[in-house]
């Protein structure tokens, strides 16, 4: 037995000066040192040694495994050196280039704006809310005064998920879900996505976006929305912007109205973007209806409150000089660049 482990020894230390491969030399130590290996093998057929002779036998073995494993680190040391000498030739990296300038992704216009104009209106009071964009048609439309059949469903025709559930055309409903939950003071904004089913062209969208308003409390007048709207105006279109109501109708405030803001191109002058009136409507606005606020529990004689809206989509081709609402959604990376 004495020979065989010699032999092993001698054979192990001529093939490992061979190798030159990390997956040849772990094939070796299997073949070698493995649970069936050369060396296991013949240290199985100890049993049939005579009892004195197997501590020197099973130490010449130990002895014999330990240089080999040494010798097979050592080796496997030298091939990963090797290795990464080569890998780091292969890869030199010239520091005296010139890098390349990462770019940098930013806010999508309609984003920027929005972030504007909820700074506007936080900086007044006002407290943030949302809702779901797939809502229930009673909060949509019977909530605000707009029963089956009314005739303004018409104007909001939207897409149906079931007879009860539809994607919300306004971000009104959540106006409906904050008094429902809230007794007055009530002041807050609601942006949001909505839906409506609009062929697409320059001015229209199946999808866009929207910030409404509402302030319920005791004793809130019309002044107290055109107080409102005044600020807003001049915080977003400049110091020097007016506002102007027009009546209108709504069916869930009274009275209601249009607002116009005077044209920032022209400075209320004249122009082509105006159609030469010095006026752009932006939103509208109005008294919350006695019946919207009976259905929310709020007692119309105690409570009055005024609420608006406009599109956010809208508001950013303004400041912007946009004369396409597509171009908001087409995520065309020239034009998104210039913002």
């Amino acid at each position: 037995m004495k020979d065989k482990l010699e032999q092993i020894r001698k054979n192990a230390m001529e093939a490992l000066k061979e190798l030159d491969d990390l997956k040849q030399l772990e094939e070796f130590r299997v073949r070698t040192l493995g649970k069936k290996g050369e060396l296991t093998l013949v240290l199985r057929g100890m049993g049939s040694l005579p009892p004195e002779e197997r501590p020197v036998m099973g130490q010449l073995a130990n002895e014999i495994r330990s240089a080999i494993e040494k010798a097979l680190s050592e080796k496997t040391a030298e091939l990963k050196n090797a290795a990464l000498e080569k890998r780091l030739e292969a890869e030199t990296i010239d520091v005296t280039v010139p890098g390349k300038m990462p770019r940098l992704g930013k806010l999508h216009p309609l984003t920027t704006v929005m972030n504007e104009l909820k700074a506007v209106f936080l900086g007044m009071g006002f407290d943030v809310a949302e809702g779901p964009e797939v809502e229930w048609d009673s909060y949509n439309f019977d909530a605000l005064n707009t029963p089956k059949n009314h005739p303004a469903r018409d104007t909001q025709d939207t897409f149906y998920i079931n007879e009860d559930i539809l994607l919300r055309t306004h971000t009104s409903p959540v106006q409906i879900r904050t008094m429902l939950k809230q007794k007055p003071p009530i002041k807050i904004i609601c942006p949001g996505r909505v839906y409506r089913s609009d062929a697409v062209d320059a001015t229209h969208s199946p999808i866009f976006h929207q910030i409404e308003g509402l302030v319920v409390d005791k004793n809130i007048t019309m002044g107290d929305l055109k107080g409102v709207l005044d600020v807003f105006a001049k915080r977003v279109f400049g110091p020097k912007t007016q506002t102007k109501f027009r009546p209108h109708h709504f069916p869930f405030t009274e009275p209601s109205a249009e607002v116009d803001v005077t044209c920032a191109i022209c400075h209320g002058e004249g122009c082509r973007v105006c159609s030469y009136t010095g006026w752009i409507e932006i939103l509208g606005a109005g008294m919350v209806h006695p019946n919207v606020l009976s259905y929310c529990n709020i007692d119309p004689e105690e409570y009055s409150g005024f609420a608006f809206g406009m599109g956010l989509d809208r508001i950013t081709n303004l400041i912007y000089g946009i004369d396409d609402i597509r171009l908001l959604f087409e995520n065309d990376i020239r034009f998104l660049k210039q913002f």
